[in-house]
């Protein structure tokens, strides 16, 4: 997708394994504690200390965003930007709570000289539209210019 001179890169592949380095790997969590369904379970197969640092969190609140270095180049983005969980017809996405916490991510990566790497956070599990989803990620990243790659799997 190009806007404003902005390009967010699809590609065909796993977001664990990103596609250039440095990177950091961004992922919706949620308030409730869940851990395990859709992109975390694929996280928590490669590293534990993601899943570890969630789950010892006291407080999970909506904007929140923490950084957990899983190996030389790569960083894990844990963004709180999901309320609970979906239920039909009522997405459990935060789509305010994912900007803020994006915003984090892109000073993150323009301190650090990361490029951005995420699967289609929000419209999965937390019932999100990509479309809404897709203009946060060009706000946030792309117009501060970070390059930003989704991951869809084969």
């Amino acid at each position: 997708m190009s806007k404003g001179g902005c390009v967010i890169n699809y590609v065909i592949g796993d977001a664990t394994q990103p596609n250039a380095r440095p990177a950091i790997i961004a992922h919706i969590c949620n308030t409730a504690g869940g851990w395990g369904k859709g992109f975390s379970g694929a996280i928590s197969v490669r590293w534990a200390k993601p899943e570890k640092f969630y789950r010892d969190m006291t407080h999970r609140r909506l904007g929140m965003c923490d950084f957990i270095d899983v190996r030389k180049g790569i960083t894990v983005a844990n963004m709180i930007a999901q309320r609970r969980y979906s239920k039909p017809g009522k997405p459990a996405i935060d789509y305010a709570a994912l900007e803020t916490c994006l915003r984090h991510v892109a000073l993150y990566a323009v301190n650090n000289n990361y490029s951005v790497h995420m699967p289609r956070i929000g419209a999965g599990l937390a019932g999100g539209d990509w479309a809404i989803i897709e203009l946060v990620i060009v706000r946030t990243l792309c117009d501060s210019g970070i390059a930003a790659t989704v991951y869809d799997l084969a």
